[in-house]
């Protein structure tokens, strides 16, 4: 988006926020699937400002159409699209008087919106996902630009999961928690709330440059790759993510890049996948906690890995430290003495004072032994110095990320800002500690003359598997 459209997206976005305790990233989330064309669903008890949420939203958008309803069991199509056309009947002709109802909605809230029969449930699907209405023999496009469906729970049928999976935003929403009840006493029923002034408002054009922007948005073979990792990792803990949903889980992501003046989505944008990916808050927090995990640090250069590297650098210096050799004087006879192993041996019989073998003694190193295993280290070395300063140029995007985000929950970002930190103190650790290794191999006892053997290369995974 140009710059200005931006500051008037984070001045809606204020706006909105204002006086709403505790729904900062619910209001960014409804936003951003509304401005992606999209759908949220808002999970959680009555009472938790749901309906307030849908209000203000319809205020964001130019001539904008708002309609709301609460279903139950007993709720009639009549109630969602209209009531039957008399004159059309007297016509033989089945049509509903659209005017003021879903059909001519822009912006919709559905207040326990389970709670529906099958019947409207299924003529509420073709709405939501292709935003037409079948009225009598024709089929007439509805001006919806976003929905948002509000429930206590969701039930597990066909027709729920097939429902369900038209809202591409689920979004838990619970009480205000003790930190914020004052906060939210303070606020008050009499406290008025002001719509945002229409030099804010977004119309058509907004939308459709908005989409034209996000449509040339670009996505990193990088980031496809964390996508296919995501998706795996959803196959093996059972949860279903549609074909249909990924397709518009990369629009969403393509839409929040462009909204933020971005030609590229970043990996960053990635922390929205918990909302619109898993179906419950548990599930959520666990793909928030890969996520977290994950993103800036590549797995095949894991802190857990360079320690067991090492790690197997440590063991062959003990091993080479420790190693005996037997020991010969400069004619080459084996060197013996009466005493060396005196403490060790005793008998009757004097036995201990009798000349013995010194067998061994610290075995010694050429200079090509020793330059290989420290020409091995420095190798290691230099890859953990590039992975430091990819750690850092990651900790720098992120911080940058941070300053101008307008949608990731802050939570998270200050979540993955901490286990960066946490990898580059590891990886500084690491490094000292192959420095110290080196250092070892460097005062190994030495060959007077080199015998030029090269030792085998040394037993670790391979940092070339990266």
């Amino acid at each position: 988006m140009q710059p200005e459209r931006g500051m008037r997206l984070r001045a809606i976005i204020d706006t909105l926020e204002s006086g709403l305790v505790e729904r900062r990233h619910t209001v960014r989330l409804c936003l951003l699937s509304a401005l992606a064309g999209e759908h949220t669903l808002l999970i959680g008890p009555p009472g938790t400002a749901k309906s307030e949420l849908a209000r203000r939203l319809h205020t964001v958008f130019c001539d904008a159409r708002y309609f709301e309803r609460l279903l139950t069991r007993f709720s009639v199509p009549e109630e969602l699209f209209g009531p039957l056309s008399i004159k059309a009947l007297e016509e033989d002709r089945y049509e509903r008087h659209i005017d003021g109802f879903l059909p001519d909605a822009s912006i919709a809230f559905i207040d326990e919106v389970f709670k529906a029969n099958s019947a409207i449930l299924n003529a509420l699907l073709t709405l939501l996902n292709e935003r037409e209405f079948d009225n009598g023999a024709g089929r007439v496009h509805c001006p919806l630009i976003s929905a948002i469906g509000a429930t206590n729970e969701v039930p597990e049928d066909a027709v729920a999961d097939a429902f369900f999976d038209r809202f591409l935003v689920r979004v838990p929403v619970t009480a205000v928690s003790a930190a914020g009840f004052g906060a939210l006493l303070q606020v008050g029923p009499g406290c008025g709330w002001t719509p945002p002034p229409a030099g804010l408002a977004l119309d058509k054009n907004d939308l459709a440059a908005l989409a034209s922007e996000a449509a040339t948005v670009g996505i990193s073979a990088a980031l496809l790759e964390v996508l296919a990792e995501l998706r795996q990792y959803f196959s093996a803990q059972q949860i279903y993510v549609s074909d249909r949903r990924w397709v518009k889980i990369v629009w969403l992501l393509r839409v929040a890049a462009a909204s933020e003046g971005r030609s590229a989505v970043a990996l960053w944008d990635l922390l929205l996948l918990p909302w619109v990916t898993a179906p419950d808050a548990p599930r959520q927090a666990a793909v928030a906690d890969w996520l977290a995990a994950r993103l800036g640090v590549r797995e095949a250069f894991s802190p857990e890995r360079l320690t067991r590297i090492v790690e197997a650098f440590d063991a062959q210096l003990n091993v080479e430290q420790k190693a005996d050799d037997l020991d010969y004087d400069v004619s080459g006879r084996l060197n013996f003495s009466a005493t060396s192993l005196a403490q060790d041996v005793g008998d009757a019989k004097g036995g201990a004072t009798a000349p013995r073998m010194t067998y061994s003694r610290r075995r010694r190193y050429g200079e090509t032994h020793i330059g290989a295993r420290v020409g091995q280290i420095d190798a290691l070395l230099l890859r953990i110095a590039d992975y430091a300063k990819e750690i850092e140029r990651q900790r720098e995007s992120l911080a940058a990320y941070q300053a101008q985000s307008l949608w990731v929950d802050a939570n998270l970002t200050d979540r993955g800002a901490t286990i960066l930190a946490a990898t580059a103190a590891a990886i500084a650790r690491l490094a000292e500690r192959a420095r110290t290794a080196r250092a070892a191999f460097l005062s190994l006892p030495r060959l007077p003359v080199d015998d030029g053997m090269v030792p085998e290369p040394m037993v670790h995974e391979f940092l070339d598997e990266i």
